[in-house]
């Protein structure tokens, strides 16, 4: 076993060095090394100071080159650094003037080998090979033949050591999968110091030999660096993995309970409260009443606890039908051209609210000319921001609501950008110095959350609650009320009451279409209804689609303004 996770350390430390042989000149078929002999001393401090003496089969190269790996990177994104230094090269004592350049993760050695005729020496020290090894051990491995762009026919290396050791290993061959030397020894009496010999190494190949010492024997000089990459950024293993997933099960947890405790509705009784309903007159026949003057607007806003064009649209036909606005379709300008409409103020003795009078005085001025629809995001666009806070303040003076619901959901939405905003940083921060970047990604999906969850928060109070059950007893009746209850010579009028409610409600058409059957001649009706007037030769049965008309274009002019 103990072989075993040598060969795995020095299979890690020797992968890096597969393209080695590829970075130095390549040889001619005839050059080839002879004999690589190497001795090596290992230090207390767990520095190796090696001398290589390399003799040539034949006559010597032009250049000769080794290429050292200093950086070699494990599957975990662990990098080993290695550092040489004092490295001289000679022959016969004589320096042979080599120049060494370092590069990001290897450091080469070039020398003029021409005309060559004895053995050439390299000599260096490397720190950085001392690993701490499981076991409380130190492990002293580097390739001592490697970066050679020709063969070696026969490799002998000796390994002084400062102290005993435990096992000793030699690995040869391939960089990404070397094999076993063809021999290694130490530690008898004939050979107290480790010796390894290998034959046969093909250019570009590596011979790694490895000593492991008991700690304490060898000191452990290992540069280990963390390296930066995706897969260790956001790692997936069990303790980062766990964090994140506990992160996002308690705060999807906290927030499910912020939202049951705030946003909540008030839970009331059984009984809804009204707000308009068909009450009998007569045999057969209802008449439509709006309990304690609730406008259609603050339906819709109680509704879906937003200011909407929808609501807009039905205060302005709510404005018409009480006598404040009379709404004029426009004659086209040609068969193609859209249809327009104009508003012309009324005097009326009926009370405004506060957002019904800005939205009055927007769409017909007490002074100037009538706005037209085609104009109305002009006239409405700088007061919508008033009238909307205005109808806010009206549904909360109401008890409908504690809060404004537009201010809660500003609140929590401003929450969950800010949260947003610091947990991006925090990831940021995260992935680039831990392996704990899923937890920032957990952080991030919780102010997402925050942010959705926002949109939910503001909460009806009892009384809303009450007024929100009775709108959906209003929406069942403005559904199903048979059409032809209504009092005898107040149809137009009923049907004019309750169309604001039916458009914010629902069922609108059907009682458009009420009106439209009412229409059995074919005289003109342009100026029949008080609150709706059409050009020449318009009639009733076109009310239907002149109104569809009307909500869709104003909707349309709200949403875009």
């Amino acid at each position: 076993m103990a072989r075993t996770g040598l060969r795995r350390l020095v299979a890690i430390m020797a992968t890096a060095m597969a393209l080695l042989a590829w970075a130095a000149p390549p040889a001619s078929a005839a050059e080839s090394v002879a004999t690589f002999t190497a001795k090596a001393t290992i230090n207390a401090d767990g520095s190796i100071a090696v001398t290589s003496s390399i003799t040539f089969a034949d006559a010597a190269p032009a250049t000769f080159q080794q290429v050292f790996d200093t950086a070699t990177r494990t599957a975990d994104d662990l990098e080993y650094r290695f550092t040489l230094s004092d490295i001289t090269v000679t022959s016969g004592g004589k320096d042979l003037g080599a120049s060494v350049t370092g590069g990001p993760s290897t450091t080469t050695v070039s020398v003029p080998t021409a005309g060559l005729t004895g053995p050439l020496q390299i000599a260096y020290t490397v720190r950085g090979a001392a690993l701490s090894t499981p076991g409380d051990t130190v492990t002293v491995s580097w390739p001592l033949v490697q970066g050679l762009s020709m063969p070696v026919a026969v490799f002998d290396a000796e390994v002084t050591v400062p102290a005993l050791f435990t096992g000793i290993d030699c690995a040869a061959g391939d960089p990404a999968a070397p094999g076993v030397c063809t021999y290694y020894s130490g530690g008898t009496h004939d050979t107290p110091n480790p010796v390894f010999h290998h034959e046969a190494l093909p250019a570009g190949q590596v011979v790694v030999p490895t000593v492991r010492f008991p700690a304490g024997a060898v000191a452990a000089n290992q540069d280990v660096h963390q390296v930066w990459s995706l897969d260790r950024a956001f790692s997936a293993a069990p303790l980062p993995l766990g964090i994140a997933a506990g992160l996002l099960l308690l705060g999807g947890l906290a927030l499910w309970a912020a939202h049951r405790r705030i946003g909540r509705d008030a839970i009331v009784g059984e009984e809804p409260t009204l707000v308009a309903a068909f009450h009998p007159v007569g045999p057969g026949q209802s008449e439509f009443r709006v309990q304690d003057g609730i406008r259609p607007g603050e339906v819709g806003t109680l509704a879906d606890e937003r200011v909407d064009p929808v609501d807009v649209t039905a205060t302005l036909l709510d404005l018409a039908v009480r006598g404040h606005l009379r709404i004029t379709e426009l004659p086209k300008a040609s068969p193609h051209a859209p249809t327009d409409w104009t508003f012309a103020r009324l005097q009326s003795s009926d009370p405004l609210l506060a957002y019904e009078h800005t939205l009055l005085d927007a769409v017909a001025p007490v002074q100037g000319d009538p706005v037209q629809v085609s104009n109305l995001a002009g006239s409405v666009g700088a007061v919508i921001g008033t009238v909307q806070s205005e109808l806010y303040d009206e549904v909360v003076s109401r008890g409908w609501f504690a809060g404004r619901p537009d201010a809660t959901r500003n609140r929590w939405a401003r929450l969950g950008w800010i949260g947003l905003a610091l947990a991006v940083l925090v990831t940021v921060a995260l992935a680039a110095f831990t392996s704990f970047g899923l937890t920032g990604l957990a952080l991030i999906a919780l102010m997402l959350g925050v942010v959705l969850v926002a949109q939910e928060m503001p909460a009806r109070t009892a009384k809303g609650t009450g007024v929100l059950r009775g709108l959906d007893v209003l929406r069942g009746s403005l559904l199903t009320q048979p059409v032809d209850t209504l009092p005898t010579g107040q149809g137009y009028v009923q049907l004019s009451s309750l169309l604001p409610y039916a458009i914010v409600l629902g069922g609108k058409d059907r009682w458009l279409q009420a009106v439209a059957d009412s229409d059995d001649d074919d005289t003109p009706d342009s100026t029949d209804l008080s609150w709706y007037h059409g050009p020449d030769g318009w009639r009733l049965a076109d009310l239907p689609a002149s109104l569809a008309n009307f909500v869709t274009t104003v909707q349309g002019t709200l949403f875009s303004r």
